[in-house]
This record gives structure tokens, sequence and C-alpha cells, in this order.
């Protein structure tokens, strides 16, 4: 199948796929006569991993270090767990700040006003100073 195709079934942008190709996060894509890719089942499945792991938080830089311990000969699967975990940890600072964020903003809306609108007045005082 074509990078359209592609990109139909697994959900991934054409733009993306050819990305994750030059970055090595899916294995270079056979060409056929007139250029263009052919995409095969294997392809498609490093696209779906890819596109999950993304979905999961993982950085590029992350993701391509752990494909390539995935493709490495050896037994690398402490590396590979300890690459999970750190992104555990990297998601639940991400999870503890957009905590605090909306618990921030419910503050504000629960103390509108009493507090946001003399905030908001000192504000514009300010301003036409």
């Amino acid at each position: 199948m074509n990078v359209s195709e592609a990109s139909k079934q697994t959900g991934v942008s054409t733009d993306t796929i050819r990305y994750y190709e030059k970055e090595g996060l899916i294995p270079i894509i056979d060409r056929n006569e007139s250029g263009n890719r052919e995409i095969d089942e294997k392809i498609l499945r490093r696209i779906t991993f890819a596109k999950q792991m993304r979905a999961a938080g993982m950085s590029i830089k992350a993701l391509k270090q752990y494909i390539d311990l995935v493709d490495d000969s050896e037994d690398n699967t402490v590396r590979q767990k300890e690459i999970l975990r750190e992104q555990v940890a990297a998601m639940e600072e991400r999870r503890d700040d957009i905590q605090f964020a909306i618990n921030h903003l419910n503050y504000k809306l629960e103390h509108y006003e009493d507090h946001m609108k003399a905030t908001e007045a000192e504000l514009r005082e300010l301003e036409k100073k």
C-alpha cells in the first residue's frame, strides 16, 4: 500500500509517516519502480507502535532510543524498562502540573466575586497610569 493508504489505516498523517521514517522510528520504506513508498504490514505495525508511544507522551528522542534497543540483537529489557519508567515519571509530573492549574482555575472561579473582580480592577487601574 502507499503512504496515503497507510495514513488512512493508521490515523497518522502522511507527513508524520515520512518524518518517522526520516528519524528512524520506522524502517526505511521500500519504493516501487515509480519511486513511491510501498508500505507492508511490518511498517504498519511500526507506525502504529510509534503513534501509541507518542500518544503516551514519549519524545521523539526517547522513542528513537527505545526503538534502537528493540531492534538491537541484545537483550535490552533493563534499559527499555528504564526508559518506560522515565516516561511514567515525566507524565506524572505533567499530570501534577495540569492538576495544579485546574485547582488554581477552580479557586479563581469559586472566588470570582471576592478575588478576581478586585484583581481585574487593580489591573485596569494600573493600565491607566
